[in-house]
């Protein structure tokens, strides 16, 4: 046996014995590092209001600490005024069910000719295997849906604490990170921070314009309509549809049509209408004039990082797909070097196939926009007029000088 294949061996075994130790600290931690990279990314969108103030004379950590309190205040604002408003409704809905299944049962009847009644439905209902095991297994899950609201709120408070440290002490955070890289690379690395900081700030902020636009424009509608709760309706639609990816828009949209329906059928459909007609300006018009100078990427890449973002993380990949690429691409533009396009030569092959065209249209199309044939070279450096592809002087089976005499 060589005197190295031991030692080779318990290398590899360490080797072995390190990445599986690695790998299972990664799935352990990986909680953990989702919360931090969401934490990141919101200091990277409120950096610029901390900037703002910070360069006023307030310190870092107290204008962090307003821009959290606005935050907080919004929000708790906001789902107080929309729990209250889905309690009521589900109030009245409840107290009004005999009714609506009363004319639902009616126009069953009617149209089906059968002779339902509402206590038979009643009681079908309540006696129901699926129902009476739906409720077992909700009282069995008490205690797992308590633990996973109480987890979700831990992970809250630390996406919050971290988000206040990066957004507090950035300009501390990055001289830690630069202090270890050769002044080059110190360039590269805050090049790449502005512009994450800048294109996340700018789709946080396009978002919330748009969010403003699409609430105050379904307020407006469902005032007209006398439906209920119209301003936390009106905020609901905006917020969901702009900051939940992909599904964002149906799911705005359906709380609203469902409570229309309670006040008027018809009203829920123009509600329905108003949300696809919307959704289409919002799509082709607003969206892309105001994410132009903020974000600027094209919305087939902004769907397809989406879609990879969700494969890969989830809610939170859906949620920092857009701006992630974004910097992506803009870290990546300031590096690749960019050509002029030259003409494309295929337009040339199209107009010598033309059937109907001349010889003369041809070589007029072919010269368009081009300098003057006395003054251009081709490719092999001689003049145009002087070119010999080696038929003679024929080119495309013509002599160049009967060419040159029927032109």
């Amino acid at each position: 046996m060589p005197r190295w294949l031991p030692r080779a061996m318990v290398l590899a075994l360490a080797l072995v014995a390190c990445f599986q130790l690695a790998t299972w600290g990664f799935h352990q931690l990986i909680g953990l590092l989702l919360n931090v990279l969401i934490a990141f990314f919101l200091a990277l969108a409120i950096e610029p209001a901390v900037d703002w103030m910070a360069g006023r004379g307030m310190r870092r950590g107290l204008a962090t600490g307003l821009v959290f309190l606005v935050i907080v205040v919004a929000s708790v604002g906001f789902v107080t005024l929309l729990g209250s408003m889905l309690a009521g409704q589900i109030a009245t809905m409840v107290e009004e069910f005999p009714q609506y299944l009363d004319s639902v049962i009616s126009w069953i009847n009617n149209t089906f000719h059968t002779h339902l009644s509402r206590v038979q439905v009643q009681n079908n209902l309540l006696n129901s295997d699926w129902l009476q095991k739906y409720v077992q297994d909700s009282a069995n899950n008490v205690l797992a849906i308590s633990a996973q609201v109480l987890g979700g709120l831990f992970n809250l408070l630390t996406v919050a604490l971290f988000s206040f440290y990066f957004a507090a002490d950035g300009p501390r955070l990055r001289r830690a990170l630069c202090s270890v890289l050769p002044p080059r690379r110190q360039a590269e690395v805050l090049r790449a921070w502005e512009i994450a900081v800048a294109k996340t700030g700018g789709y946080l902020y396009s978002r919330g314009l748009m969010a403003l636009i699409s609430g105050v424009g379904h307020y407006v509608l469902l005032e007209i309509l006398g439906v209920p709760y119209a301003p936390a309706l009106g905020m609901w639609v905006g917020l969901i549809s702009q900051f939940v990816p992909t599904i964002g828009t149906y799911l705005a949209g359906a709380l609203p049509i469902l409570i229309a329906f309670t006040v008027d059928p018809w009203y829920a459909l123009w509600v329905f209408g108003f949300v696809v007609v919307y959704q289409q300006f919002e799509n082709y018009l607003l969206q892309p004039r105001i994410t132009a100078k903020t974000v600027d990427i094209h919305p087939a890449v902004a769907f397809g990082s989406v879609i990879a973002g969700t494969a890969l993380m989830g809610a939170v990949g859906a949620l920092i797909a857009i701006p992630a690429t974004a910097t992506l691409q803009a870290f990546l533009g300031a590096y690749i070097k960019r050509y002029e396009v030259t003409a494309d030569p295929r337009a040339r092959l199209r107009a010598r196939g033309r059937g109907g065209a001349s010889d003369g249209d041809v070589d007029g199309g072919a010269a368009e926009g081009a300098e003057p044939a006395a003054g251009r070279e081709s490719e092999g450096g001689a003049p145009a007029g002087e070119r010999d592809d080696g038929r003679g002087g024929e080119r495309d089976g013509v002599p160049s000088g009967v060419r040159g005499g029927a032109a």
